[in-house]
């Protein structure tokens, strides 16, 4: 029987990473994002996650998808993000808002229409960050819709008893990502810094992040947690 991963932002980094090993494990991939993942073999459901039309249509296109395929399990894993440089004194409605829809708001609306169609011995996983529990200056949007992720996540947990669907939060350190490096400004500098801010003194791999959202998915015991992947982050 057919196994669903839908991934949303698996254009690149620990998005395409995942679809990658989802594939590999025998389970059908669909991308959803803007542009399409470049790993042969999934599906891409491309549109804008920022504007509430493009997320409505995207996610009645995946309903139609489970309800054709009727799959044994579904894993949606929601990993696309939008990350400004802003902070409380500077950051636009504008911004603020379009950071909220894309990290906080398509969210519920993919959980919404998907829940309902989603079988037992599914999950939802959710693509945090080590600033979902944290802050840092100069990325205010992006640590206030990461901290609404957990609250998001452990909310969906408790309104899912009795499903056999459960959740988990995951949150990266410092991995080697087209985001990352657009953040610093391709700076080397910076992150070779950036690196020896965990145990181990380098980068996150995405395939590390990838293969932990797999596991989280066949682990439902994990339902309702928050699993740290981060090397071993350097604390201030």
């Amino acid at each position: 029987m057919t196994r669903i991963a839908i991934i949303t932002g698996a254009s690149s980094g620990i998005g395409a990473a995942t679809a990658e090993h989802f594939l590999q494990q025998g389970f059908s991939v669909i991308n959803v994002s803007r542009r399409p993942c470049p790993v042969s073999g999934v599906e891409n459901h491309c549109g804008d996650l920022a504007t509430s039309d493009a997320v409505m249509a995207l996610a009645q296109g995946l309903v139609s998808v489970v309800k054709t395929e009727q799959p044994s399990e579904v894993c949606l894993i929601h990993n696309a993000a939008l990350m400004l440089k802003d902070n409380a004194e500077n950051c636009s409605d504008d911004s603020f808002e379009r950071a909220f829809h894309i990290n906080v708001s398509a969210i519920n609306t993919l959980n919404r229409h998907l829940i309902p169609v989603m079988p037992q011995s599914s999950s939802i996983q959710f693509i945090g960050s080590t600033l979902s529990e944290k802050a840092v200056g100069g990325a205010f949007s992006y640590v206030v819709t990461k901290h609404a992720q957990l609250g998001m996540m452990r909310a969906t947990t408790q309104d899912l008893m009795g499903r056999g669907i459960h959740t988990a939060l995951i949150c990266p350190g410092f991995t080697d990502t087209e985001m990352l490096r657009g953040h610093v400004g391709n700076d080397e500098t910076i992150l070779a810094d950036i690196s020896k801010m965990n145990s181990f003194g380098r980068l996150i791999d995405p395939n590390e992040i990838a293969r932990l959202v797999i596991w989280s998915h066949h682990n439902p015991v994990i339902n309702g947690s928050v699993l740290h992947a981060n090397l071993g982050q350097l604390e201030h």
